[in-house]
């Protein structure tokens, strides 16, 4: 193998999923920038690598450096100690502070950051506290040195060797020696193929128990980020089998020793045999046990009169429609209720008209949804405080990542009412901890459609309560006379019920462009957003215009068409500064959306916000809109991974919002995800114009094909068979 010591000038190109990057090396005795390819972990612009590997030929690029393995190291110049302390490894220095300190220390910087910290006080713009961060961060490094070094030989970079030491401490590398896919399940942030690869690098047997239950876990997870909250076990083995190479029967072992740590629940009944995560498995037979108490043990009935429903429609100066008024009777007599309709059928109203009723009765009411945006629409629609239900419920953020709720069985909410919008994103977790903090008496009220999507957590639970036909349910389907100028919630009824939109009507708010090359409709949309709609009704190509698609990958997918959008609607600027992130480049200016949940932060997965300023340390402060006021959340360098461009988001991640102009790519290039309940969810999303590009054919495609895919769960039978025991108790 041949050996090359460099300094990371840029990273051309970074693969988040598996690590493979292209990075540009400045190497001693080398006149050009040097090409590395290979597999690397948490890089940052100016680490100094040492890298073992080979020449290679690539046909379009050149020779290229191969890396078969590598290992970070000090950097021993001024320019090297510079890049390295601008790159953000350590918290509190940034670029310019970085300047600073080598043009005053020079090539001492590390041994003056390392002994004699107090010295960088005399730089301007070090204070006390800053400078207990950065010693901070830099004796934290110090102290996974060790560690570091260990996992460099299996692979792994500094970004996760610090994760483990923060768990385990001192006993880190004995723990990784004894169980490695112990880090898999406790230390936050890295997953089974990390702990897999380290195993492996280790010189674990591929068929060792402790592979084998982590593989089975990992398969167990994976279905639940695909909606399922348990998977029959044939499928389980299958897939496990799959991933981790081994047979079949190896993997029984493993099932009998997670069953009997409790870690899985396996269910014989209803005719089939399913693996549970034990999660999972408690929290759906605590929401059907659950929703079953609050409908037996409703505080009392209220009465409701033709007079009450009168002086309801006087002060809210509104007409109920028969459903409406079959909401407000059942929920006067019921503990449980659910209202179901699609856009246009007076949900808002109905909520407008209960809380009129409720507050007649001096009865104190609560509202909540799963998304910021959505509780948003709450408050502008009502005019009364509503909530996210992470904060009804008063999460508590944990450091490693993880969050308590303060609201649960044990500390109730006070309020005798609550009501829930959006229910369709809400999945058996978050219902199960919702639920939980309903003290029993209280009413609970369930809102949503139940022909979007389901959740992007697993579990269909507004879907399965309906389909239980255990609890009173609501449905609104009469479009009122408003509503029915609006071609978006004509046409979204009509694809609901698998007939072909109108399209192209006059005056409207519903367009179809026929266009059938990818390479067409990508410059369709780009024309759309850029010139035509802002042309057309003056909409803010940024802040009203938002391109769903339904993919993530390809011309048409999510990552290449915020590339483009951002080329084109928020380009390099001398007086926008930008922070490059592995392959990507955040600008000021910038629509972006969080993509994790981040507790300690109170950003959640979906939220959209606005990146306002990049500082000289490369922190990014980003605004985003909650229900009540706009805040500033700030990101340090390194949790850019965190977010994403915004300007196009997938179908899924559009759930609970709404956007004035929505435009969607439509084509058989997209075939797998051509669904009926997608198609309609995208619509539902528009509020005052809908332009759909691409072929008339993938457009039918979708609308026939009902068949949204299937999630494992069995929440139904558990509200079944929960109101059964009753009835026969």
């Amino acid at each position: 193998m041949i050996e090359l010591e460099g300094t990371v000038e840029r990273i051309t190109y970074y693969n988040e999923e598996n690590g493979f990057g292209v990075v540009k090396l400045e190497v001693k005795d080398e006149d050009d920038l040097v090409t590395a390819v290979g597999y690397f972990h948490s890089l940052e612009a100016g680490e100094v690598l040492k890298l073992k590997g080979n020449w290679t030929m690539h046909k379009d690029y050149g020779y290229q450096f191969k890396v078969d393995y590598y290992e970070t190291i000090m950097p021993a110049t001024t320019r090297g100690i510079e890049n390295y302390l601008a790159s953000g490894v350590i918290r509190g220095i940034g670029p310019v502070t970085a300047k600073k300190i080598v043009e005053m220390f020079g090539d001492k910087s590390l041994e003056v950051l390392a002994n004699t910290p107090e010295k960088l006080l005399k730089i301007p713009g070090i204070g006390k506290k800053k400078l207990e961060t950065i010693v901070e961060s830099y004796s934290q490094q110090q102290e996974t040195r060790e560690i570091m070094l260990f996992l460099q030989q299996y692979g792994v970079g500094p970004g996760i060797a610090v994760k483990i030491y923060k768990k385990y401490k001192d006993e880190a590398i004995q723990i990784l020696k004894e169980n490695p896919y112990r880090l898999a399940d406790e230390v936050y942030g890295i997953g089974f193929k990390t702990a897999d690869r380290i195993a492996q690098s280790m010189g674990v047997e591929r068929d060792s128990l402790d592979r084998l239950c982590a593989g089975l876990k990992y398969t167990l997870y994976k279905a639940a980020d695909e909606g399922h909250v348990c998977l029959p076990v044939q499928e389980l083995l299958y897939k496990a089998s799959q991933l981790l190479s081994v047979e079949k029967e190896l993997l029984e072992q493993g099932l009998l020793a997670l069953e009997e740590k409790t870690d899985i629940v396996v269910e014989r009944t209803w005719g089939r045999e399913d693996v549970y995560l034990a999660a999972f498995h408690y929290s759906e037979n605590a929401v059907a046990r659950r929703l079953f108490l609050l409908a037996a043990m409703v505080d009392k009935p209220l009465e409701i009169s033709d007079e009450d429903i009168d002086k309801i429609e006087k002060n809210c100066n509104i007409k109920l429609a028969k459903g409406q008024r079959e909401a407000l009777e059942k929920a006067a007599n019921h503990g449980v209720l659910v209202i179901t309709g699609g856009p246009g059928t007076g949900k808002t109203t109905t909520i407008q008209s209960l809380l009129e009723f409720f507050k007649s009765h001096d009865l104190k009411v609560a509202l909540a949804a799963p998304t910021g945006r959505a509780a948003k629409r709450m408050v502008e629609a009502t005019g009364m405080e509503a909530k996210t239900i992470h904060r009804l419920l008063e999460y508590n953020a944990f450091e490693e990542g993880s969050m308590a709720f303060g609201k649960d069985h044990n500390n109730p909410l006070d309020e005798d009412v609550i009501i829930i919008d959006e229910v369709s994103m809400v999945d058996i977790i978050l219902m199960h901890h919702l639920l939980s903090a309903v003290r029993l008496g209280a009413r609970l009220i369930l809102v949503g459609d139940k022909d979007q999507l389901p959740s992007v957590g697993p579990g269909s639970v507004l879907r399965e309560i309906i389909e239980s036909e255990r609890l009173p349910v609501v449905v609104l389907d009469e479009i009122f006379r408003q509503a029915q100028e609006s071609m978006i919630v004509v046409n979204a009824h009509r694809i609901n019920k698998g007939y072909f939109p109108y399209l192209n009507v006059k005056d409207k708010d519903f367009f179809f462009e026929q266009v059938l090359l990818p390479e067409d409709i990508h410059k369709t949309i780009l024309d759309l957003v850029g010139i035509r709609l802002p042309q057309y009704q003056n909409f803010d190509p940024i802040d009203d215009i938002q391109v769903l698609t339904p993919m993530k990958k390809g011309l048409l997918g999510v990552y290449n068409l915020n590339e483009s959008l951002q080329a084109l609607l928020n380009p390099p600027s001398p007086d926008k500064k930008e922070l490059h992130f592995r392959s990507h480049i955040f600008r000021e200016g910038d629509k972006v959306m969080q993509i994790k949940n981040n507790y300690e932060k109170e950003v959640f997965n979906g939220d959209l916000g606005r990146i306002t300023k990049i500082d000289d340390e490369d922190q990014v402060i980003v605004t985003f809109a909650d229900a009540w006021q706009e805040r500033e959340v700030i990101y340090q360098a390194q949790e850019m991974e965190e977010l994403s461009l915004s300007y196009a988001i997938s179908v899924h991640k559009s759930q609970g919002s709404e956007f004035p102009a929505v435009i969607m790519p439509i084509t058989t290039q997209h075939y797998v995800m051509l669904q009926r309940n997608l198609l309609y969810t995208a619509v539902t999303r528009a509020k005052k114009l809908l332009v759909l590009v691409g072929s008339k054919q993938a457009l039918t495609i979708a609308i026939q094909n009902n068949k949204s895919l299937h999630r494992y769960g069995h929440l139904r039978d558990r509200i079944v068979e929960e109101f059964s025991q009753a009835l026969n108790f």
